[in-house]
């Protein structure tokens, strides 16, 4: 059986990260640049939210923000609603990379819905979501 699905979403995703890395760069990995990304689109984000968000490892998304506070990009600020949490937040060094990020990837994926019509974006959604689905199931199971 030839994988039909796999292949084509693993070479979107690899050529989304080369998109990230063409010039002017922004110096981040694709990782990081997507972090940044959501957060200058959802604004500070609690690790949960980040983690629901990307589905990363804990230990993968600790390592990214671990990173971005490293370089002063983002900063760890705990929760005033839970103080066991830490709510994620851009500083205004942050926020120019992360604007930039945000940008590149708006203006890729306008072009792309500027050809995608809306049958095509909803059955596009659903097997996105069936792929999820089916993704967390398996990874439930296996824990």
């Amino acid at each position: 059986m030839t994988l039909r699905l796999i292949p084509a979403i693993h070479r979107a995703a690899h050529r989304i990260g080369l998109l990230l890395e063409q010039p002017p760069h922004l110096g981040v990995t694709q990782g990081e640049a997507h972090i940044l990304a959501h957060l200058e689109a959802a604004g500070p984000s609690t690790v949960a939210q980040l983690h629901y968000a990307f589905a990363h490892k804990r230990s993968t998304l600790t390592s990214i923000l671990d990173r971005l506070d490293a370089r002063g990009l983002v900063r760890r600020e705990i929760s005033s609603r839970d103080r066991r949490s830490f709510v994620i937040r851009l500083t205004p060094e942050g926020k120019k990379l992360a604007g930039r990020a945000y940008r590149r990837l708006a203006t890729f994926e306008a072009v792309i819905l500027k050809t995608a019509g809306g049958r095509q974006l909803r059955g596009f959604d659903a097997v996105v979501t069936a792929i999820e689905a089916r993704a967390m199931a398996a990874r439930t199971r296996m824990t």
